[in-house]
């Protein structure tokens, strides 16, 4: 066993609320992706510090080393054999990066704009919550500066110069948004995840973009209006809540009746053209060292618990 693997491993990320382990994106995309591969963290909020402001979150510490961003993390977690793709087919793996890259693109903006550039949300909901766990003066730097630094990221991948307003852009940030969530209930359609019996890479970040938005207490949110619609979407949010996060929630909305419309047809054929061209630049897609992972048992979701109970 090296070195890094023999060190604790320790995650700095922003704290829970709403009914999650964490209210962050990034954060949630880690913490569920540990939980599904078996890797033990020891969670260090970094609320109610000086840290607030100057740290990147999510950060793991392991030793010597410390690693930002989910993507470096979940390949570091690899590397150490905590694998959630091990049983990923190279067409899995591709279609993986193919749909995380479709969240970054079309789904991210929007996030951004719903907490922290829409003024309603931002002042009765995101804005509170993150200064009240920020030391003053912080509470009163760290909101700003992140509204700041998500209203400048919007308009750096969405815009088109001349850019003058972040309205013009409002439109096609939304759209985008709703017609990435219906690719998404359409793709996982009745499975409790979106690869076989387990979760993997591709289902942390789908939680972990997704759960803030469909359990934040937003007075102004349409885009969280139309994800509440799309009962397996929700349904697979609190189905890893209860399985990998000891929690209890309601149930998800009545379904809606799903559809292919032009626009999901379209947004399908590009997640495939893509998928296609990464398998085709990858063939080593799945070159990390293929030792069994340190991974528990897949746990039963309620569902399937309640299916196999005698009569």
């Amino acid at each position: 066993m090296n070195q890094n693997m023999a060190a604790a491993m320790e995650l700095r990320c922003w704290g829970g609320d709403w009914g999650l382990p964490s209210v962050h994106s990034e954060s949630l995309v880690v913490l569920a992706y540990a939980k599904f591969s078996g890797a033990k963290l020891t969670v260090s909020p970094i609320d109610w510090t000086w840290k607030t402001l100057t740290a990147t979150v999510p950060e793991l510490i392991c030793g010597n080393s410390a690693l930002q961003e989910p993507t470096q993390i979940l390949n570091f977690l690899r590397k150490q054999r905590f694998n959630a793709d091990y049983e990923l087919s190279a067409r899995q793996g591709a279609d993986t990066m193919a749909y995380i890259a479709l969240l970054e693109e079309k789904l991210r903006p929007a996030l951004l704009h719903t907490f922290w550039v829409d003024a309603e949300n931002y002042a009765n909901v995101t804005r509170p919550w993150f200064a009240s766990r920020s030391p003053f003066p912080l509470n009163f730097l760290v909101p700003s500066s992140h509204a700041n630094t998500a209203l400048s990221r919007i308009l750096l991948t969405k815009g088109e110069a001349p850019l003058h307003r972040i309205s013009e852009v409002e439109g096609k940030i939304y759209s985008d948004a709703k017609e990435c969530l219906n690719l998404l209930s359409y793709r996982l359609g009745s499975a409790n995840y979106f690869f076989g019996n387990s979760p993997t890479s591709l289902d942390a970040f789908v939680f972990g973009f997704l759960a803030p938005l469909y359990k934040a207490s937003l007075p102004s949110s349409p885009l969280q209006s139309h994800l509440r619609q799309l009962d397996n979407i929700t349904g697979f949010c609190d189905n890893i809540l209860a399985v990998y996060f000891s929690s209890d929630h309601p149930c998800p909305p009545p379904p809606v009746q799903e559809t292919m419309d032009a626009n999901l047809q379209k947004l399908t054929q590009l997640v495939n053209k893509e998928s296609n061209l990464i398998e085709k630049m990858d063939d080593n897609l799945r070159s990390s060292p293929q030792h069994k992972p340190h991974r528990p048992d897949p746990k039963p979701s309620p569902a399937s618990e309640k299916n196999s109970t005698p009569a």
